[in-house]
């Protein structure tokens, strides 16, 4: 098995986070919002706090 296989094994540009305007895992045809690995981390922890 290819360890060097993972969700960014596409081709073609990233899609941007919508929050800081880095580089997501997503490609840029992604549909729906897209968030780099940080920012899906800090909005994950403040909903999973919401309450």
């Amino acid at each position: 098995m290819d360890d060097t296989a993972s969700a960014t094994s596409h081709s073609g540009p990233l899609a941007e986070c919508v929050l800081c305007r880095e580089p997501t895992e997503y490609p840029e045809s992604y549909k729906g919002v897209t968030l780099c690995p940080v920012c899906e981390w800090h909005e994950a922890q403040r909903t999973a706090c919401s309450g």
